[in-house]
């Protein structure tokens, strides 16, 4: 092989290594999924304190995916970093219905997102209304736990002799 077809090669090589490095980074901003949950529940944020309207349903590509009542939680899934909800508040029991439609911006760094309806509402910023969701792990008890076969020792009861 003469030196000229060697630097081709390793050209071609070198480009198609930066190319797929190129599609790598595109999809992974673009193709990152998040689990968005929307609470309803009263926040209070330096003195000031955000209302629960009486009902939120929040629509997601023009489909319902939550219909959240005071003190209640639902949830989304979305890929990528752009998220746009059109929410139907009604503020009070037998009152008009609101259609309104937002568009957020989430956080690359996050998975799950908690986003407080009543303090996005009020224009809150966004450290008041958004926050990472994160499980909270339940100890288990000697009483939930099975024991596989039962006792071991557990002796039957032979009668007399």
């Amino acid at each position: 092989m003469d030196n000229a077809s060697k630097t081709r090669r390793l050209l071609f090589r070198l480009g198609t290594v930066l190319i797929l490095i190129g599609i790598c980074a595109v999809m992974m901003i673009v193709g990152r999924g998040h689990t968005v949950y929307f609470d309803n529940k009263q926040l209070e944020y330096n003195g000031t304190t955000c209302e629960c309207p009486y009902k939120i349903k929040v629509l997601v590509k023009d489909e319902q995916v939550a219909n959240l009542k005071a003190k209640e939680r639902g949830m989304a899934t979305t890929i990528g970093q752009n998220f746009a909800m059109t929410l139907k508040i009604t503020q009070e029991k037998g009152g008009d219905e609101v259609v309104e439609t937002y568009q957020l911006k989430l956080p690359y760094n996050m998975d799950g997102i908690v986003v407080n309806l009543p303090a996005y509402l009020e224009g809150l910023p966004e450290e008041a209304w958004m926050s990472e969701f994160v499980p909270i792990a339940t100890e288990s008890t000697a009483e939930d736990e099975e024991v596989p076969g039962g006792d071991e020792f557990e002796m039957e009861d032979l009668g007399d002799f």
